[in-house]
Order: C-alpha cells, then structure tokens, then sequence
C-alpha cells in the first residue's frame, strides 16, 4: 500500500482528498494542514508520494518543493502540486509540470488522481 503525504492548508479538502484516497483501498494517507510543519511531517512518515499545494499563507508550495530537493533524505519522493490556480486546460499547455513537477488542478476526479499517483 502506497504512504501518500497531502500538504495543503484546506483541512476540509484533506480530509476529504483523505477519505476518497483511502477508499480506494490503495493507499495509506496522511495529511498535513501547516506549510511550516511540511518537512518535518516528511522526515517523519517518508511517504512514497506527497500531493502538495502551490499557494499556502505561510510557505508557497514551491519553496517546500526546494527544501525536499535540498534534504537528502527525501529528495527522491516524487512531488505533485495541486492547485486551484490553474486550469485542467492548463495543466495540458504546460505539459502537465511546474518547475519539472507534475501538476493537477482542483478540482479533479479520484479517478485522475489515482491515475497519476500509481503512475509513480
């Protein structure tokens, strides 16, 4: 069963990404409501895949995705950012990646988002 790690401010959307993830009874999910906590969390569950989100009040998505870069102990979990702040049209004229990481946009189905976690 694959560990997989939500960074998002929304306690609602993880719980319900939650849920619906662990429904499927494919994965094991944990989630982490505080940007600043995200490494830590990290470090400590070493999940096989963390779903992140790009825009958060106290840490954007983007820099916690350089922090696990830069940390040689998780530096090789695959990061995907979700975000609100594009479109699923979007998401297709980029090539499906921000700064060389997948992106999904939100809303999206359990369907695609299990697509793309089993995918890595």
């Amino acid at each position: 069963m694959k560990k997989i790690l939500l960074i998002d401010d929304e306690k609602s959307f993880t719980d319900m990404l939650k849920l619906n993830l662990e429904a499927t009874g494919k994965y094991e999910v944990f989630a982490v409501n505080s940007a600043t906590l995200a490494i830590q969390e990290i470090l400590k569950i070493q999940p096989d895949l963390i779903l992140l989100d790009v825009i958060m009040p106290d840490l954007e998505g983007p820099d916690i995705a350089i922090q696990i870069k830069d940390n040689s102990e998780i530096k090789n979990i695959p990061v995907i950012f979700l975000t609100a702040t594009v479109r699923a049209d979007e998401v297709v004229s980029q090539g499906g990646k921000i700064g060389g990481h997948e992106f999904i946009a939100k809303p999206s189905t359990i369907e695609k988002l299990s697509e793309i976690i089993d995918s890595h």
